[in-house]
């Protein structure tokens, strides 16, 4: 019996399901020499923005109870520097490429997925509404179904290649801001980003994040993540992208069972260069031994 592992999002044809996250896998090439990037269901760059940003003042990273708290601050090389610098490699990867990118307005959304769209090497893009570390824009936009619906609307308006919302788990109601994100015209929801969070030292008697505040990433998060992806996946007939606190196969095959179409590998990344292709690996023995022939059918009617 074969085993198809395939998955359509939007125009993209991916050959498994299991991406590397925004934010934890560079621009690709930093992962090259530990991982064959060409197993990849696909990549997701590190959010890129129109001109360079240095991020947030360090420390940035702070370990958690199972988990770990960011605050990068969307430091990256800006547009320019991504298609002189960035884009080349990941021409060559000969694996599905999702450029995230970032604005403090959305007229600068606007103005990023035009620049890339035409592209080659580009197949889709992220639109990163949701990250908590930053204090301009950003989160603002996927706080409420309004902003997300408008700011959706318009970048689809300017590019017709894939373009996946990522969402914020920082609201009351998910379902409202996922609709409004599919109302708006993408071809994916992403969920979730990371959630808000603090750390203090109390030797030092002082936050332990430069920014004071920062994303909550890891296992920690991964039965609100999975509720969440349960919820949405109900709620709409776009694809969703399933995240937070994967670091092995059955961590993703729990959230395939909730709803997701594929998932995103973030923090376990850091902790293990090879997490998704073993997931990839252990995805497939799950379906193996358990006589399922496609993923859809993994999915679990809750």
């Amino acid at each position: 019996m074969g085993i198809d592992l395939s998955v359509k999002l939007g125009l993209i044809d991916m050959k498994n399901p299991v991406m590397a996250a925004s934010g934890t896998f560079g621009y690709g090439e930093e992962y090259s020499q530990l991982v064959d990037i060409g197993k990849l269901g696909g990549i997701v760059t590190k959010s890129i923005t129109l001109r360079p940003r240095i991020g947030n003042p360090s420390p940035r990273i702070a370990e958690t109870s199972s988990g770990m708290l960011n605050s990068i601050g969307l430091e990256n090389v800006g547009v320019e520097k991504f298609l002189s610098e960035k884009l080349p490699y990941l021409q060559k990867c000969k694996v599905p490429v999702i450029v995230s990118i970032a604005g403090e307005r959305i007229g600068e959304y606007a103005e990023l997925a035009k620049r890339l769209s035409d592209k080659e090497g580009v197949d889709g893009i992220e639109l990163n509404i949701s990250c908590p570390n930053v204090e301009e824009g950003g989160m603002e936009f996927s706080t409420t179904p309004r902003l997300t619906y408008t700011i959706v609307k318009r970048i689809r308006k300017v590019t017709g290649i894939t373009l996946i919302a990522k969402l914020s788990p920082n609201v009351t109601d998910i379902v409202s801001i996922a609709k409004a994100a599919e109302d708006g015209g993408c071809d994916a929801v992403s969920l979730v980003n990371t959630f808000l969070g603090m750390a203090i030292d109390i030797k030092e008697r002082k936050p332990k994040l430069g920014n004071i505040t920062g994303g909550l990433s890891g296992p920690c998060i991964k039965p609100i993540a999975v509720r969440m992806v349960w919820q949405v996946s109900k709620a709409v007939k776009v694809p969703v992208i399933g995240m937070g606190g994967i670091i092995n196969s059955e961590d993703a095959i729990e959230f395939i069972m909730a709803g997701a179409a594929a998932v995103a590998i973030g923090t376990g990344n850091f902790v293990n260069p090879r997490t998704a292709i073993e997931v990839i690996d252990g995805i497939r023995k799950y379906m193996t031994e358990n006589k399922i022939r496609q993923l859809n059918d993994i999915i679990i009617r809750i």
